[in-house]
């Protein structure tokens, strides 16, 4: 079971950063149904594949960003949309298929059928708001792009599975299924939260395109705190759908993380060992980990932020974020955790 999982979380893995090269290359609206079955098939033949481009040229993105695309730019970004659809549905068939499996040898006892069926309900969920983010950029609209309010929730909702996927593995390697919430453990937890939510605020700067608007550092516009910040007509709506806000917020969150990773790079250098239940003396390299991985993509962020977020250091730095959130979820696995995993 524990191979199983972590097939389907690098399965994940993968449609996470696919999934980003679709939005950052504009693909996500290439394709304007959703047949979950005979969508599966990829167009076979000329014919075809002009039907699917006069689909495309209904929505407001061809009409007033792509007027100009031909049949073979059209490709491109359909290649992208219909693998990112594939792997997903090949990631809900290999998690069914193994749950079955499982089932029918009599191996989920002990609460593991509700959390894998949670895990395959979350991953259908998926399937059904990925479609709700493409259809906001389809039909009578003037978007040129899926909501970014949607494409959060539906990033939001794959670090979920893929966080889930990370604690169950870990937990199928305890001894016994317990552990204890200390006040360490707790903290870490709200650490792994509080990553959540920068990732969550990451897919929202994507989704506005505001990675690639102030790419200058560590100023914005050669301000600190930049003057479009609030802009009186969004209201509340600021931190959601301006860009300035938006940025300046997901760089000041960074900041604090990065505040935090060097605190736990230095007690974990620091304190050499930490006591386990069974007072078995270990060094506490998950910390030491976690904060390595943390300034790293801070740097990596930045990096790709004056160079404009061209796609490759851009998927760079979405996969070190997801990296970084699995690392952090470890540490406090490994605080909740009674005992050694292996």
């Amino acid at each position: 079971m524990r191979r199983w999982l972590i097939l389907i979380g690098v399965m994940v893995y993968a449609m996470i950063l696919v999934g980003g090269a679709t939005r950052l290359t504009d693909s996500g609206l290439s394709i304007t149904e959703w047949k979950p079955i005979s969508g599966a098939l990829p167009p076979l033949s000329e014919q075809h594949w002009e039907e699917l481009f006069d689909m495309y040229k209904g929505t407001a993105e061809f009409r007033l960003q792509n007027f100009s695309m031909d049949i073979s730019e059209f490709k491109y970004i359909y290649w992208w949309e219909w693998g990112h659809r594939l792997l997903g549905r090949l990631i809900g068939l290999i998690a069914i298929a193994g749950a079955v499996v499982f089932w029918s040898r009599g191996w989920l006892k002990h609460g593991w059928a509700g959390r894998f069926a949670f895990l395959i309900v979350l991953g259908g969920l998926q399937g059904a708001i990925g479609w709700w983010m493409v259809s906001s950029g389809i039909g009578e609209t003037s978007r040129v792009d899926v909501a970014p309010y949607r494409l959060m929730t539906h990033f939001c909702l794959a670090l979920l599975i893929i966080g889930l996927i990370a604690w169950y593995w870990m937990q199928l390697g305890l001894s016994e299924v317990s552990g204890r919430w200390s006040k360490w453990s707790v903290a870490l937890m709200a650490f792994a939260v509080v990553i959540f939510i920068q990732m969550g605020s990451g897919a929202l700067v994507a989704g506005l395109d505001a990675g690639r608007t102030y790419t200058d550092w560590p100023l914005m516009a050669g301000e600190f705190v930049p003057s479009r910040y609030w802009m009186s007509e969004l209201g509340l709506r600021n931190p959601f759908e301006n860009i300035a806000a938006a940025q300046f917020n997901h760089r000041m969150l960074a900041y604090f993380i990065g505040a935090v990773g060097v605190v736990l790079l230095t007690k974990g250098v620091l304190s050499r060992r930490e006591e386990t239940n069974c007072n078995i003396a270990k060094p506490r390299m998950h910390t030491v980990i976690l904060g390595i991985a943390i300034l790293l993509q801070i740097f990596w962020g930045i990096y790709t932020l004056v160079h404009v977020a061209p796609l490759s250091l851009a998927l760079i730095h979405q996969g070190i974020g997801v990296i970084v959130f699995i690392l952090a979820i470890r540490s406090a696995f490994k605080s909740w955790s009674y005992s050694s995993f292996s």
